[in-house]
């Protein structure tokens, strides 16, 4: 697990010595993703490098990393898990192996198969292959997007790219110019979608993607996505539960695979618990390292679960307990995210990884079972509310959105009626936004909504396509398929990359493994949510391995108690910020509605906790990165 930096730059005769300190100086920002070594070149056009944090060939996986012929060079992020299969191919083929790495493995893969390599694959990775001889860049991103991408064409011609966005920021030719689409896109949704970065100039790699850059172009290609087309595929229940539990524990078995010390994340939900008994049923001997973090508020903490399943496990455990005090470190945290993130469940993520990097190196987490398994309750409240679409068109839009948008800010029912005036996708999305079309009413100022040019919500289009483009013909399929294309990659994958890295610990996804995802969208979606029960086929598959107390429990999710928060320790201070000169001449907000949601969340008349975070992990983002 590493993290990469480069840039080619358009001059070919620059001096070697002043690209060298740049790229130094580049990697060397990241040395959190790799601090155990760093590796660069800088040769002709091209300036590659790299931090390591050693996983795989602790004595030779070294990078960069070469072919034979010395044309091709590669820095690579992530972990390749079929990596002996493919070195084995790949020595029938007639390829030289000078390491054991599986770095090693993917420059040969490319070598032989070209841009088709990344079909090869089976991992979580970012990777950057330059050809000396033909002067091409190509970067690839795995299928998901476990591993970050960052990258921007400058002004002057020079590509730049990396693991961080404070990567190309200290490259020094990035503009800090905001897009304001992808900053509406954050106060919408919490996070920047993938089609976006805060800073126009940037852009991400999107997840299943590669790049060509050749000649000053730039050229993207997709090679893989999701699949929820219709299924002809049947077969009974029990051949789908059978079959889910093999391809689940193959997943876990293949991401054992480590020179370093290795555990797990326990939270003791369903997910992490199941990854757990997996880890504990394929090597029964040695007991698995967990971790766990709670808090002293009950209403949140989940401590009770993750006990009960490391007890049924045998498993060594260690727990952590979070304390507001704890939350100045959100400082630390806005640094690691680059861009603003309002995801509060971070700061236990960190805790929790810091915690576990003590003792392992290493980690399985149970990340991506309600997109892959339809695990949020927010899918059962649509089908719910689904049936207000027997409502003529006409009536919802012409009766209920009026209705709702005459009614007096809080007041009791609005945004229910709001959200059922809407058709089926409108109304997913306005529910899992945080400041939806209502609330930007009031938040937005005239400034704000002129940089917009009267468009809200870009972001909500790109939604509605991805929703859109799912044939299947079931609506839990479009809301999986929205979710896996967004909130999966931009929120949940990068709160664990960044936060996991944040202390050099290395996390493996196994519910996103490729082919466990290929298997599961064969599966009918009516067994994943079955009525109102959420995961029905997961679950049973998981009977007999995780106890049914953890399996049927009611879902808590992985919460954090910010509304105690806000209004005790953190009061002070959010209310100082958010009301301070410097945040409000920013120009985005109308001052009145902000002081709405402080007075109205202080004296408890409305939970503003959320919306809160959102406005305070902005501008803490803005004084770091910004001014």
């Amino acid at each position: 697990m590493c993290g990469i930096a480069g840039f080619i730059s358009k001059e070919k005769n620059l001096p070697t010595a002043e690209r060298a300190g740049l790229l130094d100086r580049m990697c060397k920002i990241i040395t959190h993703r790799g601090p155990d070594e760093q590796g660069t070149i800088v040769k002709d056009r091209a300036a590659l490098g790299m931090r390591r944090l050693s996983i795989i060939d602790l004595k030779s996986g070294q990078q960069p990393i070469f072919d034979c012929s010395g044309r091709l060079a590669i820095v690579f992020n992530g972990e390749i898990y079929n990596y002996q299969q493919l070195k084995k191919d790949l020595e029938s083929r007639g390829h030289k192996f000078k390491t054991n790495s599986d770095t090693e493995t993917i420059v040969h893969a490319y070598e032989e198969f070209g841009a088709d390599c990344v079909a090869h694959l089976r991992g979580m990775f970012a990777f950057a292959i330059y050809d000396f001889q033909a002067e091409t860049l190509f970067i690839a991103r795995d299928r998901v997007g476990k591993k970050p991408l960052f990258y921007s064409l400058t002004e002057k011609g020079n590509f730049v790219f990396g693991s961080e966005l404070k990567v190309l920021i200290e490259h020094g030719e990035i503009s800090k110019k905001i897009d304001f689409s992808a900053l509406d896109s954050y106060l919408t949704f919490g996070y920047v979608p993938e089609e976006f970065c805060i800073f126009k100039d940037v852009h991400k790699l999107a997840p299943g993607h590669f790049l060509l850059f050749k000649n000053g172009e730039i050229t993207t290609r997709k090679y893989w996505d999701f699949d929820y087309s219709e299924n002809t595929e049947i077969k009974s229940e029990a051949e789908y539960i059978e079959g889910l539990r093999e391809k689940i524990k193959e997943a876990v078995k293949i991401r054992l695979i480590s020179e370093v010390p290795l555990g797990a994340f326990l939270s003791g939900g369903v997910d992490s618990s199941s990854i757990v008994g997996m880890m504990s049923q394929i090597s029964p001997e040695k007991p698995v390292k967990t971790f766990s973090i709670g808090f002293n508020e009950d209403t949140f903490n989940e401590l009770k679960f993750a006990r009960m399943a490391a007890k049924h496990f045998n498993t060594e455990h260690h727990e952590f307990i979070v304390t507001p005090d704890l939350v100045e470190t959100v400082d630390d945290l806005v640094w690691h995210f680059d861009e603003p993130f309002a995801d509060s469940s971070a700061l236990p993520t960190y805790m929790v990884a810091k915690m576990a990097r003590d003792f392992v190196t290493v980690v399985l987490s149970g990340d991506g079972g309600d997109e892959l398994f339809a695990g949020y309750t927010r899918y059962v409240t649509d089908r719910k509310r689904s049936g207000f679409e027997k409502l003529p068109r006409i009536v919802r839009q012409n009766l209920l959105k009026p209705l709702s948008e005459a009614l007096p800010h809080g007041a009791k029912g609005k945004n229910f009626l709001y959200n059922t005036s809407l058709d089926a996708v409108d109304r997913y999305i306005d529910s899992v936004s945080h400041f939806g079309n209502l609330k930007k009413i009031g938040l937005y100022s005239n400034a704000l909504r002129e940089n917009l040019n009267g468009e809200l919500s870009k972001a909500e289009t790109i939604f509605r396509q991805f929703a859109a483009s799912v044939r299947s013909g079931n609506p839990t399929d479009k809301l999986l398929y929205l979710d896996s294309k967004t909130y999966l990659p931009s929120d949940i994958l990068t709160k664990v990359d960044r936060m996991t890295m944040a202390v050099s610990l290395e996390a493996r996804v196994p519910l996103l493994d490729h082919e466990l995802i290929e298997f599961v969208q064969k599966i009918p979606a009516q067994l994943k949510l079955k009525g109102t029960e959420t995961k029905y086929i997961f679950k049973k598959a998981m009977e007999g391995i995780v106890p049914n107390e953890i399996l049927y429990r009611e879902k808590q999710g992985f919460g954090v108690p910010i509304n105690e928060w806000i209004n005790s320790q953190l009061k002070d201070r959010i209310h100082g910020i958010l009301s301070e000169k410097r945040t409000l001449e920013r120009g985005y907000f109308e001052p009145k509605y902000v002081r709405i949601l402080l007075e109205e969340h202080t004296k408890n008349r409305r939970d503003h906790s959320h919306s809160l975070w959102i406005l305070w992990m902005l501008e803490l983002w803005h004084r770091r990165f910004v001014d």
